[in-house]
């Protein structure tokens, strides 16, 4: 890990999300053959030649390593980036992976939120939907906390309504539920910590420019 210095360290939020941004990498010629290896155990990809390394982390944790500088680069996505609420650049909109968060919920509880009613608000993004409700609507709702499967909430009477990533809202018309605020666009981005920004701008400031030709 010395002379860590010389290298920019990319942190990717793993999964289908990695792959993609390699492929956009790949097309500037930024190359990690070694990362696609499917049996690795390694934790961390180095390509000597190009001076860069690049590390997999849980998609919540990219903007930890990003803000405290165990990475130059962060890529994740925007609503993990709002959850998390770290303080990072975020210098690019990569356009992958779009989608909304929104309030869904029955059709029926559409009348709650417009009368400022003390409802209960499942979900995973509790930062999110406070944020949305406290300051942006000036309403006080209840916020519950859930890790997987939020439609569920409305279904079996947790809450009234929930703040949740939608792509084609096909879960929501199966269980009946519809989509009733929209609270922002979703899409993944490209973040960089803030010391990074300014010492090694040159080459990260290039790298934006050859990536927005790209999009």
């Amino acid at each position: 890990m010395e002379h860590t210095s010389e290298y920019l360290t990319f942190a990717l939020g793993k999964g289908r999300l990695a792959s993609k941004t390699l492929e956009l990498l790949e097309g500037i010629g930024i190359m990690c053959e070694e990362i696609k290896d499917k049996d690795s155990r390694k934790l961390i990809f180095v390509n000597e030649e190009q001076k860069m390394r690049f590390f997999l982390a849980k998609g919540p944790d990219v903007p930890t390593y990003v803000e405290y500088g165990a990475a130059d680069i962060g890529v994740v996505g925007k609503d993990t980036i709002l959850e998390e609420d770290r303080r990072n650049y975020e210098v690019l909109d990569l356009k992958l992976g779009k989608c909304r968060m929104c309030v869904c919920g029955y059709e029926s509880a559409g009348e709650l939120l417009k009368h400022h009613e003390m409802i209960r608000v499942a979900t995973k993004y509790p930062h999110i939907a406070k944020e949305y409700f406290y300051n942006r609507k000036q309403q006080t709702v209840d916020i519950i906390k859930l890790n997987g499967s939020i439609e569920l909430a409305p279904i079996v009477g947790l809450s009234d309504v929930i703040v949740d990533i939608v792509e084609t809202g096909s879960t929501l018309r199966e269980n009946g539920l519809v989509v009733l605020e929209e609270i922002c666009d979703l899409s993944a981005r490209m973040i960089v910590n803030q010391v990074s920004m300014r010492m090694k701008s040159e080459r990260i400031n290039k790298l934006i420019k050859e990536l927005k030709e790209k999009l």
